[in-house]
């Protein structure tokens, strides 16, 4: 039996967590995790509840309406979600595969709870990874001549493939504003957090010259602003001077890994809720 899950924001009123428990208490509903937290900058509520649906007294296709008047009653922004309904997922990659296998092994060994039926590259590097997990690619090559008709296509293609989020595996190309707008807060990306300070193709190369001593990632949703949307999840890890090139590169790429992977996992599992260019991240 699946699970109902609602995320909800709102402006803090007294009597919303009541309203919403009180909803699912007399409609025969087991609360099994609910959390809740009030940014008090902005006077703003947010909450995520989750409740089995084993003899729930509402129809899990009749849950949104009924829930509707309680919506309007704190004018709240929600979205009601299903434990048993599989989100379609696409990865975008070029030439760096880490964090793409990465992502594969873990949708495998079940840590990511979603489909996985398309790889898209502007290059044919990552061809070969997506036949061996049976998985369809698709190469799109972007000049600056054509970077609007492919991503047209794309667009096309993965509205065609139903396709509910797109994740950044290290793909080297900057999307327009009408492919962000086409997937708002359901894009996921992943750099190094050298930026800005060590911007360009060669980070590490310039972060060895330099000699840092931190390390990090940073994975975040995308906006049309190159590297300014609202952060999901960072990490860091400390280097010395007998760290090589070679060991900030293996120890950036790992790093990357389980950052981009911790941030698909909370967005598939329903635990991010972004206002004002922030997240609020539920346990």
């Amino acid at each position: 039996m699946p699970n109902a899950i609602l995320l909800i924001s709102c402006r803090d009123k007294k009597g919303i967590t009541a309203t919403v428990t009180d909803f699912v208490f007399k409609n025969n509903g087991n609360i099994e995790h609910a959390d809740q937290h009030i940014d008090a900058q902005s006077n703003i509520f947010f909450m995520r509840i989750e409740w089995s649906l084993k003899n729930f007294k509402i129809a899990k296709n009749k849950i949104a309406a009924a829930f509707k008047p309680i919506a309007g009653q704190f004018a709240m922004d929600w979205n009601l979600y299903f434990t048993d309904e599989t989100p379609r997922v696409a990865i975008f990659v070029s030439s760096y595969p880490h964090c793409l296998y990465d992502l594969l092994l873990r949708h495998k060994a079940g840590q990511l709870k979603c489909a996985i039926p398309l790889i898209i590259s502007n290059h044919k590097d990552a061809k070969t990874i997506a036949r061996d997990f049976g998985i369809k690619f698709l190469e799109f090559p972007i000049t600056q001549q054509n970077k609007l008709a492919q991503e047209r296509k794309q667009i096309a293609l993965l509205r065609k493939e139903s396709i509910e989020m797109v994740i950044l595996a290290r793909y080297g190309q900057i999307f327009t504003k009408q492919f962000v707008d086409a997937f708002p807060s359901r894009i996921i990306n992943i750099h190094h957090s050298f930026l800005p300070a060590f911007a360009g193709s060669s980070p590490y190369d310039q972060a060895y010259r330099k000699g840092v001593k931190i390390i990090g990632a940073t994975s975040h949703y995308v906006v049309s602003k190159l590297d300014a949307g609202p952060i999901i999840e960072q990490d860091t890890v400390r280097v010395s001077h007998r760290a090589s090139l070679e060991d900030l590169k293996l120890k950036g790429e790992d790093l990357e890994k389980v950052v981009l992977s911790r941030a698909v996992r909370w967005h598939l599992e329903r635990k991010i809720l972004v206002y004002n260019n922030k997240t609020v991240i539920f346990d």
